[in-house]
């Protein structure tokens, strides 16, 4: 482990550690697509809206396991580069106990305040008997979804992204099969498709918690299970912005969307058709700097500076070159992109438009995700806080509203660009901050 971490090339290293996550995040992207397929072939659209209705409660799961994940590989990457194997060893098995015990309380609370839960995420007369089937099953499972997030990215701190990725990818395989059986074999409707994905997480944090067994620097010993104050506050000063981070995704969707119904249902159609276009190549710019964290973490820890220097000089490299490409082609191609899922000419027309837009500041979404993703690895909680609120809430929100009293739907459409222009910025103001007096020009 210490050879790819200290030793090996850093392309071979990077790639090693990042290709893994890409290819589970691309077999989780494929999964959605499939999912919303095999739901849609029922024809029943109150049941397509109910599960659509119940995905913020999956994100929220996804991101409660997001604080204990990513917070504590983050503290173990940095130990691991330090040698300090007693700190990662307690850390790992106190994130994967706490993670356990918090889900349980989540799943008390969730059961004991459904109908008000439900009534926040939209549910109406016609989705409430969908939804809360969803719902119910969705709840009891928690634990296995908001657990998952744990060991799946500790185990990447000891060089094992394969291992994380054979177990997201066995689960997902699993749920795709279970899907349709349990939709149109069972007929189980919206709790078939919950039952699904829980089987597909059960099977997933099984797995992980089984390759936890080949680690040699981590544990999941119960009498491990407590650390520090110090290093509790480290966790949740990296997890929290972290968590944070995938929440405000669904709160800037809700401002655009609200903000584009003033226009029409072709608006908001032809925004939902380019979220989906521009979350592939989102998906994959996310899981290159999520791999790159624990490279960061271990050489940031061990003060490896001329390390450290041409890791995240590759890993800018990478992001920028790979947006910089996938905008370029899909600009080129946005109309027929657009009309393979819809083809009323105003929604092409206006997807074209908004899909342009979005895609001419990737590159700079690239550099934003390294800056992120370095701030959470190297501890920097405050400077992770502030992207995490900074892109997709407080800056979109505001751009939103801005623009659309000046410019309509032409503003609106623009406001995203714009948020990742004034977010890039300050990333680069943070980093630049966050590494004076600490990365020398010169290793």
């Amino acid at each position: 482990m210490n050879d790819l971490f200290e030793k090996a090339p850093i392309p071979k290293a990077y790639m090693q550690l990042a290709l893994p996550v890409v290819l589970g995040m691309v077999a989780s992207m494929i999964y959605n697509l499939a999912d919303t397929f095999f739901v849609a072939q029922t024809g029943n659209a109150d049941l397509v809206a109910g599960i659509a209705l119940g995905s913020p409660l999956f994100s929220f799961m996804l991101a409660v396991g997001d604080i204990f994940g990513l917070g504590g590989s983050a503290v173990i990457s940095r130990a691991l580069g330090k040698h300090d194997y007693k700190l990662s060893a307690r850390v790992s098995s106190f994130c994967f106990y706490i993670a356990i015990a918090l889900s349980l309380i989540l799943t008390a609370l969730m059961l004991v305040f459904e109908d008000p839960i439900l009534g926040l995420l939209g549910t109406t007369a016609a989705t409430k008997p969908y939804i809360a089937d969803f719902y119910r099953v969705l709840v009891l499972g928690s634990t296995f979804i908001i657990v998952s997030l744990v060991p799946g990215n500790i185990i990447r701190t000891e060089g094992l992204a394969k291992l994380s990725m054979i177990a997201t990818i066995s689960g997902t395989v699993l749920t795709i099969i279970l899907d349709p059986l349990f939709l149109f074999v069972f007929g189980w409707g919206a709790s078939g498709v919950a039952f699904a994905n829980v089987l597909g997480y059960a099977v997933n944090t099984g797995l992980l918690v089984w390759f936890m067994r080949s680690t040699k620097r981590l544990s999941l010993a119960p009498k491990l299970a407590h650390v520090s104050a110090p290093a509790f506050r480290a966790v949740v000063a990296v997890g929290i912005p972290a968590s944070l981070t995938n929440l405000t995704q669904s709160v800037g969707m809700m401002i655009l969307n609200s903000y584009l119904a003033a226009y029409g249902a072709q608006a908001v159609a032809a925004m939902g058709i380019v979220q989906k276009v521009y979350m592939v190549v989102m998906m994959v710019m996310v899981g290159f700097a999520f791999g790159a964290q624990p490279l960061i973490g271990y050489t940031f820890g061990a003060k490896s500076w001329a390390r450290l220097r041409a890791t995240l000089r590759y890993d800018l490299k990478i992001e920028g070159g790979y947006a910089l490409i996938c905008a370029v082609l899909l600009i080129i191609f946005a109309p027929q992109l657009i009309r393979l899922f819809m083809t009323q000419p105003a929604i092409v027309s206006m997807g074209t438009v908004m899909l342009r837009a979005m895609l001419i500041t990737t590159p700079l979404v690239g550099f934003i995700l390294v800056f992120t993703t370095v701030f959470q690895s190297i501890g920097a909680g405050t400077s992770a806080l502030i992207m995490a609120l900074s892109r997709q809430a407080v800056l979109l929100g505001l751009a939103i509203v801005i623009l659309a009293h000046f410019f309509g739907l032409t503003g609106i459409i623009w406001a995203q660009p714009v948020a990742d222009v004034l977010t890039c910025l300050i990333g680069w103001g943070l980093f630049h901050r966050a590494f004076k007096g600490i990365l020398p020009a010169r290793g």
